[in-house]
């Protein structure tokens, strides 16, 4: 839970504003932002997503700086309120929208700060997603780079040996590469991941279109790979953003007359699992 990986983070005093009130639209605000949003995806050839904790909550798992968010709670020196586990989380219809954006070639490149591994088990492809404070769910080998991704989370943070050693052979009749795994989670003063940042730096600076999705995006080390075009999506945390004058963008039909199904958005029942993922650069 992210209850447990900030336990496990070293103590840090600026964990920036915490308690950040919920914000809702009404439902035909909502509707006319959400087509707002679909009319410049579909404008854009190169769009580029940054997600926050945000996008996990409906899964059960908890925030962190939200009305019931983790350093919120702790702030107030109460226990923070949690549904679910890492293991036991699936991914939301938000993890598979974007899954749907990928596969029909509307959304290029997706950056996360989320360590809850949603990302990877909702089916998006490794190569085109940057998780910049790492993945509870993947270990390392410190030789190779092979990445192993795991059913359970891997049981260390900060970088530290799994106590286990990378099976992968290079080629074949060769020998195991034997070195050592060690988890991918950052802890505060650890340095981003060089794959992991230099793809995300990439991508977004390519991206004619960019949106912070659900992550305030003032929120280090996202805004650092983050071009000054960014848009930030409507979201709970902050006053509704304005592209332009209201009534400026066509009214959104309905979802048939879109060819949109409930079912088109919904959570695998089973989630997507790999054993091992090279990604040695």
């Amino acid at each position: 839970m992210s209850v447990n990986y900030a336990a496990g983070l070293s103590p840090y005093a600026d964990k920036g504003k915490c308690g950040l009130p919920e914000v809702f639209d009404p439902p035909e605000e909502l509707e006319r932002k959400v087509w707002e949003l679909a009319q410049l995806v579909r404008q854009s050839s190169n769009v580029v997503f940054h997600t926050g904790a945000g996008i996990s909550t409906a899964s059960g798992i908890p925030d962190f700086r939200g009305p019931h968010g983790v350093w919120t709670m702790e702030e107030q020196g109460l226990a923070p309120k949690f549904d679910t586990t890492f293991e036991n989380a699936r991914p939301t219809k938000t993890h598979m929208a974007l899954v749907q954006l990928e596969r029909v070639g509307l959304l290029r490149f997706l950056v996360s700060q989320n360590v809850d591994g949603l990302h990877v088990r909702s089916g998006f492809p490794r190569d085109k997603l940057a998780e910049l404070h790492g993945n509870m769910f993947v270990e390392e080998c410190v030789k190779c780079k092979t990445q192993y991704v795991r059913d359970t989370v891997v049981g260390s943070m900060g970088l530290k040996a799994t106590g286990r050693l990378c099976t992968v052979a290079k080629s074949r009749g060769l020998r195991a590469c034997r070195g050592e795994l060690r988890d991918t989670i950052l802890d505060w003063e650890d340095s981003l991941p060089d794959r992991d940042l230099t793809l995300a730096d990439e991508a977004s600076r390519r991206g004619n279109r960019g949106w912070s999705k659900l992550t305030p995006p003032s929120t280090l080390p996202s805004q650092e790979v983050t071009e000054p075009g960014t848009r930030t999506c409507p979201s709970r945390w902050a006053p509704p953003c304005k592209s332009g004058p209201a009534g400026t963008c066509p009214s959104p039909p309905n979802a048939a007359e879109a060819g949109w199904s409930s079912s088109t958005f919904s959570p695998p029942s089973t989630t997507a699992t790999q054993t091992c993922v090279s990604t040695a650069m």
